[in-house]
């Protein structure tokens, strides 16, 4: 009777510990998926300055 319970045991502990790193697992990608929004909002402004120095670069180009 001991080894069955002991079974169930080890396996009810084996699922503990597959929830545990799901969870783990679950707030990791959270955090990555807004580390990623970030970064792309940061790209995107950097982008958009680098446009307008690009149209300023041109336009002081143009009056020369």
């Amino acid at each position: 009777m001991f080894w069955p319970m002991f079974a169930v045991a080890v396996g009810f502990l084996g699922l503990v510990v597959l929830g545990v790193f799901a969870v783990r697992v679950f707030l990791e990608a959270q955090r990555l998926g807004r580390q990623v929004g970030d970064s792309a909002r940061r790209i995107s402004r950097a982008a958009e300055d680098l446009e307008r120095a690009a149209q300023s670069a041109a336009r002081s180009v143009d009056t020369l």
